[in-house]
């Protein structure tokens, strides 16, 4: 491995003219792939195999044509302290708000709350259901527009008005104020890590080129694929922090070549062995996680985690060849400025922060290996208090009229209005099913924790029936999730007797549903991805011991960043710090979006940190030295990589979303935990106790593992990779 990158570093660098040219090409050609190609698709979320969905499925085919899928606007009209929102003035303002609401292109229908008898039982409240013909992504401004003018004349009349509904969605996530904070901290760490205007822009200008290529490609695809249009998302965040950190180790190893006293390609060429080994190794880890995310078994999810797994590829291809490239145009501009005049760089010999670091975990593995055990053991403890949900209008900050519609609805209608059950009652097999469907929701409306059954509504061939079911608690509560159970339950008695079956689903029933599966997923996903990322480690490392305590310690700081996030979104404490206006349950994709994210970085730092012990090791120091030359080595550049991906993903935490923020915050602890509790602490304190055990592994094993070299062993036994620090220094490298 090392010698084949090496071979591939040094062709980059002379045939650098045609590797630009060929990345020029390839974004040119993606690109005009893109533009060309259809807009791309709004893919419905689902998941198979669930009830929800097995329901929500009989709907679409048993009633065809139906808007299921159109947008809504729920209007609550709340009139003013003590009055009745039947008052004739009232009434009047109301009816004439419906009647606008109903003036819309591309509305379907407005319900009048005097018809619908939907109104509250102290009179104060009311409420209006808007259907659009069209998706919510397919709203187009003069249709939210006209429902926003609407709401304001009613409010001019004195009613306090509000709205929720998929028809105010916001479009897409953060507006791209995320990303500008991430990659502007990125240079200024950057900049004092290399003291380099080149050496900092360099990592960003090719991580941007990679993350073009990645995202063209995405939208080219888009349409023959069916990739939605929230896919690129996590590409794009993946391919901009991992293009920097990539980037980021391949010119570090450079620099530290050149200071060896080597030429400019052949410091490349060691470059592109040693560190773009690790880069392929540590690339390679976080494809495995993304990729894993099949296992889950939700659509959306898998081809979000391929998209993303490409965009990983094209970086690593980038770190190996444009990087290269770039240092052969310009081989000394990414060098200290006392270096460039000279083209060398003076190798120094003092101990700095990372050896002195790591001399001092050393000296004391016993007492910092139990610190940071205890301290993540400690944070991940309220882990096991961990709620899956969907959180929805109640976790938007009280400024958003969604919020207020929601607990308006709550106050007037009860805390389970706003996620009524919906039951779906397929009396196909039933010699009077519209007899069945009224003894189906005779029985499920004396369910306790039922307040109220709607009429049922049948389809045209009169076989199937849908009617709403209100909880007496609100969507995200427990007793919620409890009512679903015993109503599924009661299933078998109640069937039985009618002869007719049926499914719960709905918004509330398909998050109850959505939060098990992921949960029953999480444990698979767990032994998949980390069982092949340890054979893999178990290769680069060639060490039984290294690789289980990498895995171990990234559970370790997942578990601990999913503490954390319970702390602050589930019980509250900090909440009013990060904007927090509502806590609740988790969102559901949250643990396994940090497992699959975390882990794949994190066995980044794992890779660029121990293989520089592993090198070390092999070139003769003892396991203590090998430690300390890793730390001397690496410790500088893994704490600025940390720090990028901390910034980056930091960056959503400022968004209102409060899943947004989550997520944010969730990823950046985890990096936070990982790379300076986990890498930094315990890894040198747990080989400091292992000593020459760590890298021991049996012979039948060694014996099997292929050899790949990540090391550079062979390289160091090459003829022409000894420095020649006698040799003048390259101003202009050589064309051929």
């Amino acid at each position: 491995m090392a010698t084949f990158l090496y071979r591939v570093g040094r062709l980059a660098f002379r045939r650098r003219w045609y590797v630009a040219l060929v990345w020029a090409a390839v974004l040119a050609a993606v690109g005009l792939g893109a533009l060309k190609a259809p807009g791309a698709v709004d893919e419905e979320f689902s998941m198979p195999g669930i009830e929800s969905q097995k329901a929500f499925d009989l709907m679409e085919q048993r009633f065809p044509g139906a808007t299921a899928d159109g947008a809504t606007a729920r209007v609550v009209f709340i009139a003013p302290g003590g009055e009745k929102v039947s008052a004739a003035e009232n009434k009047e303002a109301i009816e004439k708000a419906v009647t606008g609401l109903g003036d819309g292109t591309q509305v379907a229908s407005a319900v009048d709350p005097f018809q619908a008898k939907t109104i509250s039982k102290d009179g104060s409240t009311a409420f209006a259901t808007v259907t659009y013909k069209v998706k919510s992504t397919d709203l187009t401004d003069g249709s939210r527009t006209h429902l926003e003018h609407t709401l304001e004349g009613a409010r001019d009349a004195g009613l306090t008005v509000e709205a929720g509904g998929t028809a105010l969605a916001a479009e897409g996530g953060p507006g791209g104020t995320a990303e500008v904070i991430g990659v502007t901290i990125a240079a200024v760490v950057l900049l004092v890590t290399f003291g380099s205007l080149a050496a900092a822009g360099l990592p960003l200008l090719t991580a941007v080129i990679g993350v073009g290529v990645s995202m063209a490609t995405i939208l080219a695809l888009s349409s023959a694929l069916g990739l939605s249009t929230t896919t690129g998302t996590l590409a794009m965040m993946l391919g901009l922090a991992v293009g920097i950190d990539y980037a980021l180790f391949v010119v570090s190893r450079y620099r530290e070549e050149r200071a060896k006293g080597r030429t400019p390609q052949e410091a490349v060429g060691m470059a592109a062995g040693t560190a773009g080994s690790a880069v392929v190794f540590a690339g390679l880890t976080v494809v495995i996680a993304l990729a894993g995310l099949a296992v889950v078994g939700i659509p959306m999810l898998t081809k979000m985690g391929l998209a993303a797994a490409g965009a990983v590829v094209v970086a690593v291809l980038i770190a190996l060849t444009l990087v290269p490239a770039f240092l052969g145009f310009w081989p000394n501009a990414v060098l200290p400025r006392r270096a460039r005049r000279s083209g060398r760089i003076e190798e120094s010999t003092e101990t700095n922060g990372g050896a002195r670091w790591a001399r001092f975990v050393l000296r004391r593995p016993i007492p910092v290996l139990l610190l940071g055990v205890v301290g993540l053991g400690a944070l991940a403890l309220p882990a096991a208090g961990l709620q899956l949900g969907m959180p929805g209008d109640e976790a938007k900050p009280t400024s958003t009229t969604e919020r207020r519609a929601y607990d308006a609805l709550a106050e007037g209608f009860g805390p389970g209005f706003n996620g009524p059950l919906t039951i779906v009652v397929d009396g196909e097999g039933a010699a009077d099913p519209r007899g069945a469907a009224d003894s189906i929701a005779k029985e499920i409306g004396a369910t306790v924790g039922v307040v109220s059954v709607s009429p049922a509504r049948f389809n045209d061939a009169g076989d199937t029936a849908v009617f709403s079911v209100v909880p007496s608690t609100a969507p995200t509560d427990e007793k919620t999730k409890n009512l679903v159970t015993t109503i599924r339950d009661e299933r078998p008695g109640i069937e039985s007797g009618t002869g007719a079956s049926y499914e719960v689903t709905g918004s509330t029933a398909m998050n109850i549903d959505i939060a098990e599966k992921v949960q029953a997923a999480l444990v698979p996903y767990l032994i998949v991805v980390v069982g092949l990322a340890i054979v893999l480690l178990l290769v680069v490392f060639r060490s039984l011991l290294v690789p289980l305590k990498a895995a171990l310690g990234f559970l370790l700081s997942v578990l601990a960043s999913l503490g954390a996030v319970v702390v602050v979104f589930q019980q509250g404490h900090g909440a009013e710090l990060l904007g927090v206006e509502q806590t609740g349950p988790i969102m559901s994709l949250m643990p396994i979006f940090l497992v699959g994210i975390v882990f794949g970085l994190a066995m980044d730092y794992e890779v660029f940190l121990v293989s520089r012990m592993r090198e070390a090791h092999v070139h003769g120091e003892s396991p203590a030295q090998a430690v300390t030359s890793g730390f001397r080595h690496s410790a500088r550049v893994v704490v600025a990589a940390a720090l990028i991906m901390i910034a980056v993903f930091a960056g959503f935490v400022g968004e209102s979303d409060s899943m947004i923020k989550m997520i944010g915050f969730g990823l950046a602890s985890a990096v936070l935990f990982d790379a300076f509790v986990v890498r930094m602490a315990i890894v040198p304190a747990v080989l400091a106790l292992l000593g020459g055990k760590a890298w021991w592994l049996p012979k039948w094993l060694d014996r099997a593992l292929p050899r790949v070299d990540v090391e550079g062993e062979a390289l160091s036994r090459r003829p022409g990779t000894d420095p020649a620090p006698d040799a003048a220094p390259d101003r202009e490298p050589a064309r051929t």
